[in-house]
């Protein structure tokens, strides 16, 4: 067996965990985390290029625009549905280096499509798409880390990568505004374009939103090549995982992740569009990384307090606090164009980023102790029952953590274009922000029905 692949792993073991398997799995976790980062990055680099892209010339309508900055969120959505089994089929190791390569399609092709003003508008939808496999990427990242830690350690491991891997939102929407204002590749970059800014012309390089990322996906594609492992404890065809479809607590929890994934990225989707829109005095740029960094940061927080008070405990009462965030950021907004407090609708949008990062932590720690224990309760009193059980748990709950994961990365389609329909059709995003109010309310319900009150039927 290649020595790539580990024949023998068994987390739960505490011997073999303290001297065989922390470090393995650190190891794994710390290349995982590189590898996300710009996953998300050039998943959300949108974001940031459809507010310039008419600076550089190409004269596409704002719908158009928001169209441009859902599309990735949609196809990464799907594609997480798929790439929710893959780590089972192809291995972890492979599955991450193949991933993150691909990432070089869509930032070369950014690199050079906005370039040419001539760029037909169905290419940049094409591109758009493209930057969605960036999207897929976290649900096999989550699945694969998920394999490596004990049920103990999931919510902090799983925080630690999906929260330093969100990161890349923000750190997207912090270097792009940099890097396109500088001939970073010299020559091998292209020619600036000329626009005016504060009535002064200046040279914008807007190629460099995508050609930044690429010598940074290649050394961490070759990382993950030669730093990874593959679990032969975690093969495992689509038929063993497609059972997680019968499973009604998958259904339940891709509720929930909608409600603070979805809310995440959705919310840093249209984040700097929605600023623009609202407040058109305000530089958004300026502004729209810090809700990404904020929730990113939060992430873990949200794991770990789950690993300590409890997941459903944790993401009842974060529920309570979106819906809470959500009316703070309506009594903000502008009214009828006039009004409005710009930096009291920052800090309630801080507040709604913060509480997204949170949820995602604690939710995901919810998913591997319900399907523990579903299926541990239904196995028999042989030791052999009882190890099968385990195994039969993490390979459902990695599959439901993808799973779940592609259901709420739909947030990110449905945040921006809820949005932009709400102005088209009332002149603001007022009737948006109440129906995500409405939708925070089902979320806390199911949250205490099922996992939080007393006597709940999976406590978590």
């Amino acid at each position: 067996m290649s020595s790539t692949v580990i024949s023998r792993w068994e987390p739960e073991n505490k011997q073999f965990w303290e001297f065989t398997g922390k470090p393995i799995a650190k190891r794994n976790l710390l290349i995982s985390i590189p590898a996300l980062t710009l996953a998300f990055a050039v998943w959300m680099v949108w974001s940031v290029v459809v507010v310039n892209l008419p600076n550089v010339g190409f004269k596409f309508s704002t719908n158009q625009l928001f169209w441009l900055a859902s599309l990735p969120a949609l196809c990464g959505a799907t594609l997480r549905i798929f790439y929710s089994f893959a780590v089972p089929i192809f291995g972890g190791r492979r599955w991450t280096a193949i991933s993150t390569a691909s990432l070089l399609i869509p930032a070369v092709g950014i690199g050079f499509a906005v370039q040419n003003p001539a760029t037909p508008y169905e290419f940049f939808i094409l591109l758009a798409l493209l930057c969605g496999l960036g999207g897929g990427n976290f649900a096999s990242s989550m699945a694969n880390i998920s394999f490596f830690y004990p049920k103990a350690q999931k919510g902090t491991a799983l925080g630690l990568n999906a929260g330093l891997g969100n990161l890349g939102v923000s750190i997207v929407q912090l270097v792009v505004p940099l890097v396109i204002t500088a001939g970073v590749f010299g020559s091998l970059g292209g020619d600036s374009t000329i626009i005016l800014k504060a009535g002064k012309e200046v040279p914008m390089w807007l190629q460099n939103a995508g050609f930044i990322w690429v010598p940074f996906i290649a050394v961490s594609a070759i990382a993950a090549w030669f730093g990874m492992n593959d679990l032969a404890e975690a093969k495992a065809s689509f038929a063993d995982q497609a059972v997680i479809f019968k499973r009604k607590h998958n259904w339940l929890m891709c509720w929930l992740y909608l409600g603070t994934f979805g809310s995440f990225i959705g919310y840093s989707a249209g984040f700097p569009l929605l600023i623009k829109g609202q407040f058109p005095g305000v530089n958004a740029l300026s502004y729209a990384w810090l809700g990404p960094l904020v929730g990113a940061l939060a992430r873990p927080i949200g794991g770990w307090l789950a690993d300590k008070l409890g997941g459903a405990r944790v993401t009842f009462w974060n529920f309570i606090a979106m819906g809470a965030g959500v009316l703070a950021v309506l009594n903000y907004l502008p009214h009828k164009g006039a009004g409005g407090d710009f930096y009291g609708f920052l800090f309630a949008f801080m507040v709604l980023f913060a509480t997204s990062g949170i949820g995602n932590g604690s939710t995901f720690r919810m998913i591997p102790v319900i399907f523990m224990t579903e299926r541990q309760r239904a196995a028999g009193n042989t030791q052999a029952d009882k190890d099968q059980a385990i195994r039969d748990a993490n390979k459902e709950a990695a599959a439901v953590l993808g799973f779940s994961s592609a259901v709420g990365a739909y947030g990110g389609f449905f945040i921006p274009k809820s949005y932009g329909s709400s102005i088209a059709a009332t002149g603001g995003p007022e009737a948006a922000l109440y129906s995500f109010i409405i939708f925070y309310v089902t979320c806390t319900f199911i949250t205490w029905w099922y996992y939080s009150r007393k006597n709940a039927p999976m406590p978590c």
